[in-house]
């Protein structure tokens, strides 16, 4: 048998009494560390062993945590194994989890005998009640992120902050979405005599001068509504009965002005270098996928969940040099990986939908302005061999006085321009399918053929058109 044994936060009083009891009758006890304060009362009990030399022979916690649980393991095969962690077995103690995981593969069986958590005297020394929400999160898992999980609207509580450098990879993550200054307080010693709370701002964090493995940080929610989740409530409560009749009637049709609209003022926003006004812009454009999001959830065609799960398999799968195994030289190279890639992509959904897309220019938008898709157009093909005219020195200037003028030649001879442009670019369309073709009868793909072969079949459909 395993018991797996609280040993409270700190203070040998805080103890339970069944685990006091268990922990002083056993002839001997196994202790994750000593380093807690709770141990030296047990040891004065009896007999105590710990596995704090693990800490020195491996590079990592999951190794040393492994390590643990396979030496308690061994044990357990001869007799019975009292193994006390600090704490609650079950809070924020990964070795419980791995003996149980390799008890339950041999058959072993395993007690918890719970204890009074770190979360209770540090909720108590904080005067904060979890009852109004609050996450918990690992201090290395935090620093190992680019960007901090949960919600900013909820408090949050950094288990384990044991060193000033793993603070610092902390306060970078956290700092990637709540402001520099916004104040958090460290608390150090929950459930001993010597509790301490610290408050300071944020980017302060990691010039504090000590750490421990009974440091905890506490990050308040911000007090301005900051998550999509709170904006995603807004929006379904405006589609709600008792809501805004407006916002009620709109479809993804009535819509479709508005979120164009909203995208050009973002542009503008960018065009004009004002920051200020981008963040107001992009919070429209938001409001936007936030309604068309609601109407879908209505509608029982797709939730947030699936718009969010869908974008985020596509950038893995699409970045193989980041996610993945795959060396890139440059980005000229990853631009030919994710082509292949999105080709893969084409080939799979061929046979799963009955509206597939063909080639690589389906997935430009047919809604966009002429030139914009003329550009974007020509900047796929080009990528397969569509020839492009030697580099000329050119600017903005020269480059908008060229388009103005070709503008003032549509006028003069009545011709609308937009729809000229966009009658040629679609007929890039065709000659993309058609150099496809050929090259599947020369059995490859056009995007796996030479440069030079792509280059020839693209200049005989051009030459043929002049």
């Amino acid at each position: 048998m395993i018991t797996i044994v609280g040993l409270g936060p700190g203070d040998p009083e805080l103890i339970t009494r069944r685990a006091w009891t268990l922990l002083t009758t056993a002839p001997e006890v196994w202790v994750r560390t000593c380093h807690h304060p709770a141990v030296g009362a047990v040891a004065a009990q009896t007999q105590v062993h710990s596995y704090d030399h693990l800490y020195e022979q491996h590079h990592d916690f999951a190794a040393v945590y492994q390590a643990i649980a396979a030496d308690v393991i061994a044990r357990a095969t001869t007799g019975d194994v009292i193994y006390a962690v600090p704490g609650d077995p079950s809070v924020a103690e990964a070795t419980t989890l791995a003996i149980r995981t390799l008890a339950e593969a041999q058959g072993l069986p395993v007690a918890i005998l719970p204890g009074v958590s770190f979360l209770e005297p540090t909720f108590a020394a904080l005067a904060e009640d979890p009852i109004q929400g609050v996450q918990m999160v690992d201090a290395a898992t935090l620093a190992a992120s680019h960007h901090p999980p949960g919600s900013t609207q909820q408090g949050m509580l950094v288990v384990q902050l044991y060193s000033r450098f793993l603070a610092g990879d902390v306060k970078l993550t956290l700092m990637n979405a709540y402001p520099d200054d916004h104040t958090v307080t460290l608390v150090s010693g929950a459930g001993t005599d010597e509790v301490r709370l610290h408050a300071m701002p944020l980017y302060e964090l990691d010039r504090h001068e000590r750490f421990d493995d009974l440091t905890t940080l506490w990050i308040p929610a911000l007090s301005r509504p900051s998550t999509y989740d709170t904006l995603q409530e807004i929006i379904a409560h405006l589609r709600a009965p008792e809501g805004c009749p407006w916002d009620r009637e709109q479809t993804h049709e009535s819509l479709r002005p508005y979120l164009l609209e909203e995208s050009y003022e973002a542009l503008e926003a960018i065009d004009q270098n004002d920051a200020t006004a981008l963040a107001e812009e992009l919070g429209d454009v938001l409001i936007q996928v936030a309604l068309h999001v609601q109407i879908a959830t209505e509608e029982g065609e797709f939730k947030l969940y699936d718009v969010i799960s869908h974008v985020v398999e596509k950038l893995v799968r699409r970045h193989p040099h980041v996610f993945g195994d795959i060396s890139v030289a440059d980005s000229a190279e990853v631009t030919r990986n994710w082509e292949a890639i999105k080709q893969a992509e084409r080939k799979q959904a061929g046979g799963e939908q009955k509206k597939a897309k063909k080639n690589m220019l389906d997935g430009i938008p047919r809604a966009l302005p002429a030139l914009a898709q003329a550009q974007t157009t020509v900047g796929r093909l080009a990528r397969v061999g569509y020839p492009l005219p030697a580099l000329q020195a050119m600017d903005e200037s020269k480059l908008g006085r060229a388009l103005l003028k070709l503008v003032e030649q549509a006028e003069a001879a009545g011709l609308d321009a937009e729809s000229a442009l966009r009658r040629v670019t679609g007929e890039l369309r065709t000659q993309l399918d058609e150099a496809e073709t050929e090259a599947n009868l020369l059995g490859s793909a056009l995007l796996d053929l030479p440069t030079q072969r792509q280059r020839e079949l693209w200049e005989r459909r051009l030459a043929s058109k002049d």
